[in-house]
């Protein structure tokens, strides 16, 4: 699988350790950086370009990195047709992905060791949309507001 990866300093060891892992799993890493640590780089830089490669690559998933993951989550859902979800555990991975379809996952690299990291990205990756008529609705409400600004129908 192409997986895509952008992050920040506060990543840069998480960021580091998952491109070479996730090489040696088989996948194909297209690193949109940082290359080499900068204690004052930005995040939207490289998180920003990540989502852009998962968005113009439809058989691609990605990964973005901060601190936190919040703000790198909330940059990359910025990027039309992108759905990015915050993970902290591998169970919010795996849902992130069978529910919500989404195709990048946020990690804070502050809030976990590089084990528990590439627990969550392999859950993410290995994990496929549910499919489920409920889900894609709910995926299409939001897709619809993000067109033309309409609400869904009250029930």
């Amino acid at each position: 699988m192409r997986v895509h990866i952008g992050g920040d300093h506060a990543a840069y060891e998480l960021q580091r350790d998952l491109v070479n892992w996730l090489t040696e799993q088989g996948h194909e890493v297209v690193d949109h950086g940082p290359t080499s640590y900068d204690p004052l780089d930005d995040y939207p830089v490289f998180v920003l370009r990540a989502a852009q490669g998962v968005a113009a690559d439809p058989d691609s998933l990605g990964i973005v990195l901060g601190g936190s993951g919040n703000g790198e989550q909330m940059a990359a859902n910025k990027v039309e047709g992108i759905r990015a979800a915050l993970a902290y555990n591998p169970e919010l991975a795996q849902l992130a992905r069978e529910h919500n379809d989404a195709r990048i996952v946020s990690l804070g690299a502050r809030m976990h060791s590089l084990q528990e990291g590439r627990a969550i990205v392999d859950a993410f990756l290995s994990t496929p949309f549910s499919g489920e008529d409920r889900h894609q609705r709910r995926i299409d409400m939001v897709s619809a507001y993000e067109a033309d600004g309409a609400l869904p129908p009250l029930p």
